[in-house]
């Protein structure tokens, strides 16, 4: 058996109308360095509820596990949005549901205008050449019982009016050749390759049909980091080559800053803020989006000594049982009573509403939006006023984070 050449060779290089409205128009700022063109997928108060049953013969729905739950954000032609978040937050949901792999419980999703929700038979095939999916695991995301070239290959059978079957081997060795795999491949298997080219595979594979959009699911994520520069860097470069616009899904802060022109952070099925790459990871508003940059650690020992880190404390609450008001208070330093009371809209805030300027404007679902040095935060531990008077509710909340049975 021979195995193929080692990466590092050559060549192996919630919101209702108001605030989805307000969202989408505060989306429409060009980052510096690249400009994007018009939006060209739009989804509007998404929603994706898992019917939780309960009974064997006859089964009744005992509650819903609110996966994603009122997500509004729209992709403009050829640029990058990053979407950020815990393990649980609703991040491959919203993957899912873009590329049609599940139907939404409610809401829209428009590519090019068209309510693609409401398609079905050839009119969904159509869209999904449109919209394709790198997955997260090279390993699993790839059958073992097929040779590369059948594995790039097997998008033209479904549509065969891409490449017709005269051509398909030579488009299959020049999608090889794109991503910097040697085209003599085309006959090996998945088990002969490493991480970093299992994934070019399953790069090469999306771009066959030379879709518009891809969304990544965490391509990186079980790449070491030298392959994982090589797989972005790939990944920057077909985008520009392809005109693609990508949805990278990823828990690595760091390269979500470097590939995203625009960053969404979503908490319990939720964004809870967005804004460009700057306006996030400069000038974060939410306490969460805070709390995930403190945990990133800094190359400079002596810079990183000082940083004050924002520890969460308590376990992420359970989607089968959100907490009332804001989803994120039971573990917000900076909660009270009206957190309890009332859920925050994801939105600019008004002229006067709080003191914000520049690049701190963006959308941000929080009542008490700041950046980090502008609002006082209390001690770990310490307790609200507010949050006393709603101490048997918080409780109550938190001992239900499991879902029911």
């Amino acid at each position: 058996m021979t195995s193929a050449p080692s990466e590092g060779a050559p060549g192996g290089a919630g919101a209702g109308d108001a605030g989805a409205t307000a969202q989408m128009e505060a989306q429409a700022e060009a980052p510096a360095g690249r400009v994007p063109g018009e939006a060209i997928l739009e989804a509007r108060d998404l929603v994706k509820h898992y019917p939780l049953t309960q009974g064997i013969v006859l089964r009744r729905q005992v509650g819903a596990v609110k996966a994603v739950d009122g997500v509004s954000f729209e992709l403009r032609r050829g640029e990058t949005l990053g979407i950020v978040g815990e393990s649980g937050c609703g991040k491959s949901t919203v993957a899912k549901l873009v590329t049609s792999l599940e139907t939404p419980t409610s809401g829209s999703i428009r590519f090019k205008g068209e309510d693609v929700t409401r398609l079905s038979g050839r009119a969904l095939k159509s869209l999904r050449r449109n919209i394709q999916m790198v997955f997260q695991d090279p390993y699993t995301s790839l059958n073992p019982r097929m040779t590369v070239g059948d594995i790039v290959g097997e998008p033209f059978d479904i549509h065969p009016e891409v490449a017709p079957k005269g051509e398909r081997w030579r488009a299959v060795r020049e999608l090889l050749d794109v991503v910097g795999l040697d085209p003599e491949y085309v006959n090996r298997y998945p088990h002969q390759f490493s991480g970093g080219q299992r994934q070019r595979i399953g790069i090469a594979r999306g771009l066959a049909l030379r879709p518009e959009i891809i969304v990544a699911d965490e391509p990186v994520s079980a790449l070491d980091v030298s392959v994982q520069a090589q797989v972005i860097n790939l990944m920057e470069r077909l985008q520009d080559e392809f005109e693609l616009s990508y949805i990278f899904i990823a828990h690595d802060l760091s390269v979500v800053r470097h590939i995203s022109d625009r960053v969404g952070v979503m908490y319990l099925g939720k964004l809870v803020e967005t804004g460009t790459e700057s306006e996030i990871y400069e000038h974060a508003t939410h306490p969460y989006t805070q709390a995930l940059l403190s945990a990133v650690p800094v190359p400079d020992p002596g810079a990183e000594a000082g940083r004050a880190r924002i520890v969460l404390e308590g376990d992420v609450p359970s989607p089968a049982n959100p907490p009332s008001g804001c989803r994120f208070r039971t573990r917000c330093r900076r909660a009270d009573e009206r957190c309890a009371r009332e859920e925050p809209v994801l939105r600019i805030p008004a002229e006067g509403e709080r003191v914000l300027a520049g690049p701190a404007r963006h959308p941000s679902a929080c009542h008490y939006a700041a950046e980090a040095q502008d609002r006082p935060v209390r001690k770990a531990g310490e307790s609200t006023a507010g949050e006393k008077r709603a101490g048997e509710k918080t409780e109550g909340e938190t001992a239900g984070a499991a879902a029911p049975e």
